[in-house]
């Protein structure tokens, strides 16, 4: 198979378990981070104060998750939500983290970090230019704002 096939194929794989994951949060009214947020193991008072706004962690969380999900299968804006998707990976990483033991199973490197490191592949090679909408959505925006192309993708 070609690179451009498979980096299309991974794409499309990681948007659909960031879009489940976000979905089914969206669609179960009973979700809350709250849990996670109190048991947090490294930065645990940053991360227990987030609990004081938690409509909004929880609002921000379940649409983040499905919103890169979309934007990752259909190839939009891969640029800007990879980025954000690694912001957002972080926030995760940090709480499961017992140092250096990540998320009782694994050593330093969990599901998180390796999440991060696809995300910041996609947002350097312009990855929703592969066989993504990316090309056709954003060109007609770029001759208007070119200088958008360099934060979209």
């Amino acid at each position: 198979m070609q690179q451009k096939n498979i980096v299309f194929i991974l794409r499309v794989a990681l948007g659909w378990v960031f879009f489940y994951a976000g979905i089914t949060k969206v669609l179960n009214p009973a979700w809350s981070a709250e849990a996670f947020l109190r048991g947090a193991k490294t930065f645990s008072d940053f991360y227990v104060s987030l609990t004081n706004y938690m409509p909004a962690i929880n609002f921000v969380n379940k649409w983040s998750l499905t919103l890169l999900g979309i934007s990752l299968i259909l190839g939009i804006f891969v640029r800007l939500s990879s980025v954000l998707g690694i912001a957002l990976m972080a926030l995760y990483y940090f709480p499961v983290l017992n140092f250096p033991i990540a998320n009782q199973n694994y050593y330093l490197v969990d599901h998180h970090v390796i999440f991060i490191l696809v995300l910041l592949y996609f947002a350097t090679i312009k990855a929703g230019r592969i066989n993504g909408m990316e090309k056709d959505i954003t060109d007609s925006i770029y001759k208007k704002y070119p200088k958008l192309k360099d934060y979209l993708g």
